[in-house]
């Protein structure tokens, strides 16, 4: 052998030695990163948790990758032949790895660019992929992963059933938007469970399979279409489909039903206060020291949420705000306010610590009705725009049971995350009714009349209570002084019941806010937030006792196991007199019928039996509206995102204008199971009640008043103390005390 023939065997043993030497490499590379049998066999798939209504339809998921896992009996037959049509024909055949794909994959694929030819790897491949990922670190990373997942294919093949294959493979699989498994994807893209899909409908998910954002039917319908088609015929050439039903098939326009619960659901709000909740209670389980996570364990949600009223309530936000939000705007258009608005924007960017252009123009993320959006918006703009905005909460909860019902925690979680429902504010003439049942508590009668004259508050810089319409003169029931909302006749009472007995009450309620003992008090200066209030007049509704609020049922694990269930719930205590609580309910049902909260009726047509009050806070900055029933309590409130932002006038700014609405919209198609009435007045109470609301001063009140003075000092170390007035003789002569 001559010196070139040993230069050519060298090289030809070099030639070999490379693609051994990357083999081994490669090989040494897939085994040292390879799962045990036992990592396989204890695969459990990150699952997102379930929240669900009371009736069990699902509201949310909480999850890390949005997913929902299946058995295969609940995987229609249709599925599985699309699937193994498309994907891996062979699949019942081969032991994980298929030679003869990868044949096919050269000669069709590659060199006949055969679109239809189908993929190179296996079903079993795939989910050797899907379940434990792929790595890019070391040399040659594709070859490593490929030889792994082979690998890995086969031991799968040898721990489960073809059966277990295909379940596994469709609980795994992407579906693009974050989505992950088939049931997740029948949710998304045709609101159904994955054993109701149709033939037409599993073809579109199996061709996503090829390109998730490429053959996704909401953003590319004409691709997706073309791929179902090419999946129904493939689904004919391998006997799954006689070409007859097939060719009908193909003729169906596309329709999805979409449905992203996750990008805007109907109970943001309420599913964050869930996650909460949920979080806390698994924290403090003993479950084997198995720690349970809400992102990945799959675990199911069951709330009290009604989601039909909840989705009402979503609607009456809709219809309702975006008219407000409009008129709102049009008014700082016209200039009323504009200043004082463009000062708090400066203040705003300021406290933001913003330091450059303001009215650069960048991407900004705007809110409106019509659609939040990215836009071209300036920092001065965008903050001029989150200023005015009108923000709003609304709660539903049973009295009986403090189940929570209704949960709008604002307008927009995505953008407007501070949840109004737990935002304190000031509550205007809501207060009322407490004052009112402190003074039946204390045995006043309803009957019995207050005065209506304009009164000067000395020790409060002479302070000037006034009546929303500024008409004074007369006397007014407790019955007709509320169902009115008056001021005066309000403050009198309260001045005569005195600020003890209303704080003990008041504490009573689990009002966090202490109250301030002012003569303001009564005109409603306290704050509360809209869970406070309904918890507050559920007692009302429930004839006096306290409710614990409640949204979560229990926890239950995939299987159905329950890991933690809700107490039956107590009364905390009794807060009022079933007494009172009647002559409460008579005198606020009045108000809705005849009095402030009577545009219920008359301008929405809500027939629902109901009692409630209105409220308005100083200068318009607050609406309130609480409104009930034996068998549901919904108050709403509706404010500026700061105090400064308001209407500047009653006919849109006030309570029955801006707050009403938001209940009338959500109650008024009835729901059978909340339109409890309330039971009649007995004969004593009816007596009790058997006098105007309003009647005219008679000679011996005048008499009375000339020996009254219309000034009162009020100390609030000492409560109050309406001064002595002088002695008819010495007012005569001018002397005084």
């Amino acid at each position: 052998m001559n010196n070139k023939q040993k230069k050519v065997l060298k090289i030809a043993g070099l030639i070999c030695l490379v693609p051994a030497l990357i083999f081994f490499v490669v090989l040494v590379r897939a085994l040292s990163i390879l799962e045990s049998k036992e990592k396989i066999l204890n695969y459990n798939n990150a699952t997102a948790s379930v929240v669900l209504s009371d009736d069990g339809r699902i509201i949310g998921k909480i999850f890390t990758e949005n997913r929902t896992n299946v058995n295969y009996k609940q995987i229609p037959d249709h599925l599985i032949h699309a699937l193994v049509a498309t994907e891996d024909v062979r699949f019942f055949k081969h032991h994980g790895i298929d030679a003869r794909s990868l044949f096919r994959v050269f000669f069709k694929t590659i060199l006949l660019s055969r679109e239809s030819s189908g993929g190179g790897s296996t079903i079993t491949q795939q989910l050797a992929k899907n379940m434990f990922g792929r790595t890019n670190k070391g040399p040659f990373p594709l070859l490593v992963n490929k030889l792994k997942e082979s690998i890995l294919a086969r031991r799968i093949e040898k721990l489960f059933s073809k059966e277990q294959i295909l379940t596994l493979y469709l609980n795994t699989v992407p579906f693009g938007e974050n989505v992950y498994g088939i049931e997740a994807a029948s949710l998304r893209y045709f609101n159904k469970t994955t054993s109701d899909l149709k033939i037409e409908e599993s073809a579109v998910l199996v061709g996503m399979l090829k390109a998730n954002n490429l053959y996704n039917p909401r953003i590319n319908p004409k691709k997706a279409l073309e791929r179902r088609n090419l999946v129904i015929r493939l689904m004919v050439e391998n006997n799954y489909l006689k070409q007859k039903k097939a060719d009908y098939l193909a003729t169906l326009p596309l329709k999805i039903n979409y449905s992203n619960i996750e990008s805007k659901g109907p109970a943001d709000y309420f599913i964050y206060q869930i996650r909460n909740q949920a979080e806390k209670i698994l924290a403090d389980l003993d479950d084997n020291k198995k720690k349970w996570n809400l992102e990945e364990d799959g675990l199911i949600l069951n709330t009290t949420l009604n989601l039909d009223l909840q989705k009402k309530a979503n609607e009456a936000f809709y219809e309702h705000l975006s008219v407000m939000q409009r008129k709102l705007n049009e008014q700082y258009k016209k200039g009323s306010g504009k200043k004082y608005l463009d000062c708090w924007v400066k203040k705003e960017l300021k406290a933001a610590g913003f330091s450059g252009d303001e009215k650069e123009v960048g991407l900004r993320t705007v809110f409106d009705w019509k659609g939040t959006r990215t836009d071209s918006i300036s920092a001065i703009d965008s903050v001029r725009m989150n200023l005015k905005l009108l923000h709003a909460g609304l709660l539903a909860m049973d009295p009986l049971t403090g189940s929570i019902k209704v949960w709008v925690g604002g307008i927009d979680f995505k953008t407007q995350p501070f949840d109004q429902v737990l935002a304190r504010r000031q509550m205007g003439s809501t207060l009322k009714p407490f004052i009112y049942a402190t003074a039946f508590e204390n045995g006043i009668s309803p009957c019995e009349y207050l005065n209506n004259d304009s009164i000067v508050i000395e020790g409060y810089d002479d302070w000037h209570p006034a009546n929303f319409d500024n008409t004074y003169g007369g006397k007014y029931s407790l019955t007709g002084a509320l169902v009115h909302s008056m001021n005066i006749p309000t403050l009198n009472l309260f001045l005569e019941t005195g600020f003890e007995s209303l704080d003990s009450l008041w504490k009573k309620l689990g009002f966090s806010f202490d109250l301030d003992n002012t003569p303001s008090l009564a005109m409603g200066t306290s704050e509360a937030s809209v869970l406070e209030v309904a918890v507050a007049y559920s007692a009302f509704a429930n004839g006096g006792l306290k409710m614990i609020p409640q949204i979560l049922v229990s926890i239950t694990k995939p299987d159905g196991t329950i890991l933690w269930k809700a107490g039956k719930k107590k009364y905390n205590q009794r807060v009022l007199s079933e007494r009172t609580c009647t002559m409460i309910n008579y005198i606020l049902q009045k108000a809705i019928n005849q009095g402030t909260g009577s545009p219920l009726r008359y301008s929405y047509n809500v027939t629902v039996p109901l009692a409630g009050k209105t409220g308005t806070s100083q200068d318009y900055t607050d609406a309130w509206f609480a409104a009930y029933n034996p068998s549901i309590v919904m108050v709403s409130r509706v404010g500026g995102s700061i105090p400064a932002i308001h209407f500047n006038s009653g006919s849109l700014g006030t309570g029955s204008a801006l707050a009403l609405p938001l209940v009338a919209l959500t109650l008024k198609e009835p729901v059978p199971e909340y339109t409890s009435g309330f039971p009649e007045l007995d004969s004593e109470l009816q007596i009790q009640f058997d006098c105007p609301d309003y009647r005219e001063k008679d000679v011996i009140d005048n008499i009375r008043e000339f020996f009254k003075r219309n000034r009162i000092y009020y100390d609030s170390t000492d409560t109050r103390e309406i001064r002595k007035r002088p002695s008819f003789f010495k007012r005569l002569f001018g002397k005084r005390e």
